[in-house]
């Protein structure tokens, strides 16, 4: 699913060169959940926005599903994160003034797809993450682990191939975040490749394969079982 090879990212600041990432290489399957691991500034989260295509690589190739991603035009990577790759976030990110259903529907929304179609789709995976009855309430209205919930369905609702979680339990008690954790392993068994980064040692354990990154270098690429926490 996911190949890269010598990749680097840098950033000018001034007369510095800020290596975020430093010639590694990455290989992840369909099906798999990984976590990604590092302190801030490791470069995990820079990482992350390369393998959604938010994010361009200053050397190095990054290959999706078999296509070489520098090869592509902004559009057409436009159309691969709205159509394979679903994002969630620590903070949610979800518009405050739409209710649930319509923060669900936003991505189907820019995929065309029709009012009906996709007013019943949003409805059906807010069921599918235990939101039945909270549809149409405010993210004002609901719990922090049910906002998160949101943002997952909202990730959810083109079918994505890969699903790249940014620090998702962070924002939540132990308690809801375990619940989360629940249903990233529910959606891994179902087939979706979950890319989960975090800075937290625990989190990071309910993965099945970890990456410990540190100063954009992989330091470690292990089976879950065998990494020490």
């Amino acid at each position: 699913m996911i190949k890269i090879k010598n990749l680097s990212r840098y950033y000018q600041m001034g007369p510095t060169t800020v290596k975020a990432i430093d010639d590694i290489d990455l290989s992840i399957g369909g099906g798999e959940f990984v976590s990604i691991i590092g302190p801030s500034g490791s470069g995990k989260s820079t990482l992350m926005n390369i393998i959604g295509c938010l994010d361009s690589p200053t050397s190095g190739t990054y290959t999706l599903a078999g296509e070489e991603t520098a090869a592509l035009s902004k559009d057409m990577l436009a159309e691969i994160r709205n159509r394979h790759i679903g994002f969630v976030f620590q903070n949610f990110n979800l518009l405050p003034r739409e209710s649930a259903v319509e923060n669900v529907e936003l991505p189907l929304i820019y995929a065309g797809v029709p009012v009906k179609e996709r007013r019943q789709r949003a409805l059906e995976i807010l069921k599918r993450v235990d939101l039945e009855g909270r549809e149409f309430h405010l993210p004002n209205e609901l719990s922090g682990g049910q906002r998160q919930r949101v943002a997952i369905a909202r990730a959810l609702a083109v079918n994505p191939k890969i699903l790249l979680a940014d620090e998702p339990t962070g924002a939540l008690d132990t308690k809801t975040g375990a619940q989360i954790m629940d249903l990233f392993r529910e959606l891994q068994s179902e087939g979706v490749t979950l890319i989960m980064v975090t800075h937290d040692r625990d989190v990071a354990a309910q993965g099945k394969r970890i990456v410990e990154i540190r100063d954009g270098h992989i330091l470690t690429d292990v089976p879950a079982e065998e990494w020490e926490k």
